[in-house]
């Protein structure tokens, strides 16, 4: 059975997970810890924990339990109440480190309880903070406020060293493809390879790096972006040519739906930029891979899994 090692954040890894899953894959998903806003926020900031919204959104995509059991995991406190905005999911785990001591531990533990395939790891143990630097040299801490920020990001930071899970480490080793999820580029990808010792890590495994592209821009982030431009960013904190292929979408997005992505949230459909793909050494593999769920453009996570899965048995490694 091939391995994989899939490197993301929430919603986009999730995305790309329920897909996977189906497939006969030994799934890795290292998942980043720095997310600070709302129930992970305040869980971090009492209990001093790394964070846990993204962990908990990736751990219920690769599960197979009941769909009763998934809303109740899913539920969130009304915000009228003293546990406004917690979700259920969230608190579980954050007993769960409390008792195991540790994130691993309680993933490991949360998996059990919740028949959840695959592998999901914390990037470390450690309780860190993104910071991001404007194109204007303002420095903004958090990825919360990154997200929500209306400037130009032109680096990102962590606030403090942290240690690479080992686990994490070992599975790289191990993995036939590493992957990096679709996502917000500079809040969920490159969280997992600013860290220099990551960088080193992938460069000595000699592993084929895919990306699976974005279908949209992201404001503040990745505006007038085209694949290449993710991906020049991606190889910038690797190193030269290392993204070897990329997924990426060649079907247009309706014209409504376009539209109302570029007005209400300022986002362009991402496009393959050929020429450029070429200089950068990196293989397409091209399909219509988006599907429209209530308006919403997401990745159809059976067709991106498909096409992982082809390019595996392939051979081509």
């Amino acid at each position: 059975m091939k391995k994989i090692v899939i490197f993301g954040g929430g919603k986009g890894l999730s995305q790309i997970l329920k897909g996977l899953k189906l497939f006969p894959l030994d799934i890795t998903a290292v998942v980043s810890v720095s997310d600070n806003g709302m129930s992970t926020g305040k869980l971090r900031e009492e209990m001093n924990i790394p964070a846990v919204g993204d962990i908990s959104k990736v751990l219920l995509s690769m599960s197979s339990t009941d769909n009763d059991i998934l809303n109740l995991l899913n539920y969130r406190f009304d915000k009228s109440t003293s546990m406004a905005q917690h979700s259920i999911k969230n608190l579980i785990l954050a007993a769960l480190i409390d008792i195991k001591g540790n994130l691993s531990d309680a993933v490991y533990t949360f998996s059990k309880l919740f028949n959840i395939s695959g592998n999901v790891l914390p990037i470390t143990e450690d309780n860190v903070d993104l910071i991001g630097k404007t194109d204007t040299g303002e420095f903004i801490v958090g990825e919360a406020e990154i997200t929500k920020n209306s400037g130009k990001i032109t680096e990102i930071y962590y606030d403090k060293k942290f240690k690479i899970n080992k686990e994490v480490i070992k599975a790289i080793n191990n993995a036939d493809l590493i992957i990096f999820s679709p996502g917000s580029l500079y809040t969920s990808v490159l969280p997992h390879i600013i860290n220099k010792e990551m960088a080193k890590i992938l460069k000595q495994a000699k592993k084929t790096i895919m990306y699976i592209s974005n279908l949209v821009t992201q404001p503040g982030e990745t505006d007038n972006f085209n694949v290449s431009n993710h991906i020049k960013v991606i190889n910038k904190y690797l190193w030269k040519n290392a993204v070897n292929v990329v997924i990426a979408n060649n079907a247009n997005i309706q014209k409504d739906i376009a539209e109302k992505y570029k007005t209400e949230e300022q986002k362009d459909p991402v496009k393959i930029d050929y020429s450029n793909l070429q200089k950068l050494k990196t293989k397409i593999i091209e399909d219509k891979i988006f599907l429209i769920d209530d308006n919403v453009i997401r990745h159809d996570s059976l067709k991106t899994a498909y096409l992982i899965f082809s390019y595996l048995m392939d051979g081509k490694l």
